[in-house]
């Protein structure tokens, strides 16, 4: 195992609690940046920009925050059917090549029907995927340097291309994330990375088989990721006490509403999200240190690992033992909670190399502080 390991930058707000203005925070620029160079600092693979009306824009955030950082990649959406696919793929190359090869790309349909008629997007859930797919043709085509002729039932281009190639190539990566059987079709022959929310183990081994399967059909090899919240204490009860404490200001009404607003969702991984708690407080654990209390408010990735840093890391890992490779993760607030998950997980799983924290320079601050004026702190080694 070698795994990629992702942060989440909040531009749709951040706070100590759930569902409450309570302990909430301003997310503005500079607090992005603090948690963006946080993760570059502590050696994080990437971090995952959200998309949709309720974030700011992703593009303009990576923009912004890629020249302030080092190593750390950028996860930022495309959207079929909002935007044009040249236009698209012009963007990914200029972004790409400005930050030196430090973009991914994440396809994303959309799921909410009134989010889609807002953007002046009619069509149904089907007829989306067909659209990505055609999308991704052209997109991909013009980033391999191609000249693309195309004509499909939704999108036509005439000697589409793109002038500027990426730093990546072909072109920078594409991870996607779905449920239905659309989605498991678009990930087999077209994307490098499929994605699934947190859903219990052998769920995630189900969707891994089938997009396995499917892809290799069609000669081609998908890797594989996991979108999850986490809740890491230096004990197991700290944890869950944790976890508690991030609903403790979310009201049954606010459940009622949250879960209302998901139900027009035609998204199949948004029903199966709600399908683990059905908006109950009293069954949270859906699977040994999986709890589904962030989806009870919370659209898209519900599901959080909670436990002790050995607990966590062996969770980890037996989704890694399944043929997960990347994890995106997130906490609240996620300034701190980036910290926290570095110092307390991180020296506990197979990291790549892309994913270690940097050597140490020659000009270094102590580890902790000194004490009496005098003396470095003692290091406890954690056990691998």
């Amino acid at each position: 195992m070698s795994l990629n390991i992702f942060w989440f930058l909040p531009t749709h707000g951040d706070g100590r609690y759930l569902g409450t203005g309570h302990g909430a925070r301003s997310v503005n620029h500079h607090y992005l940046k603090q948690i963006a160079q946080a993760a570059d600092e502590l050696g994080y693979y990437g971090v995952l920009i959200p998309t949709g009306r309720s974030c700011e824009d992703a593009w303009v955030v990576a923009s912004s925050l890629a020249p302030l950082t080092e190593r750390l990649r950028y996860l930022v959406a495309i959207r079929p059917g909002i935007i044009s696919p040249t236009v698209s793929a012009r963007m990914a190359a200029t972004l790409d090549r400005i930050s030196n090869g430090r973009v991914l790309i994440n396809v994303v349909t959309g799921g909410d029907p009134d989010e889609q008629a807002g953007d002046g997007i009619w069509l149904d859930h089907n007829e989306r995927y067909e659209v990505t797919d055609e999308f991704l043709k052209i997109w991909r085509g013009v980033l391999e340097g191609e000249s693309v002729d195309f004509e499909g039932k939704h999108l036509k281009v005439q000697g589409a291309k793109t002038l500027y190639p990426p730093v990546q190539t072909p072109y920078p990566p594409l991870y996607f994330g779905g449920s239905s059987e659309a989605a498991v079709d678009l990930a087999a022959e077209q994307v490098d990375v499929y994605l699934t929310w947190g859903e219990p183990p052998a769920a995630v081994a189900e969707k891994i088989a089938v997009v396995r399967e499917k892809a290799a059909k069609l000669g081609r090899k998908v890797k594989f990721g996991i979108r999850l919240h986490v809740i890491v204490r230096e004990t197991s009860e700290a944890a869950w006490a944790a976890a508690d404490e991030l609903i403790s200001h979310v009201t049954d009404d606010t459940i009622a509403a949250a879960q209302k607003a998901f139900s027009r969702f035609d998204s199949v991984g948004q029903q199966r999200m709600a399908a683990l708690h059905g908006g109950r407080r009293d069954k949270l654990e859906v699977a040994p240190n999986l709890w589904a209390g962030v989806g009870l408010v919370r659209g898209g990735a519900g599901t959080a690992l909670v436990g002790s840093p050995e607990e966590v890391a062996a969770r980890i890992k037996e989704y890694a033992d399944l043929g997960i490779e990347s994890f995106i993760f997130s906490g609240y607030p996620h300034l701190e909670e980036a910290y926290r998950f570095a110092e307390l997980v991180f020296p506990l799983l197979p990291l790549s190399e892309q994913t270690r924290a940097p050597a140490k320079a020659n000009l270094t601050g102590p580890f902790g502080e000194i004490v009496g004026n005098d003396l470095p702190p003692a290091v406890k080694v954690a056990a691998s």
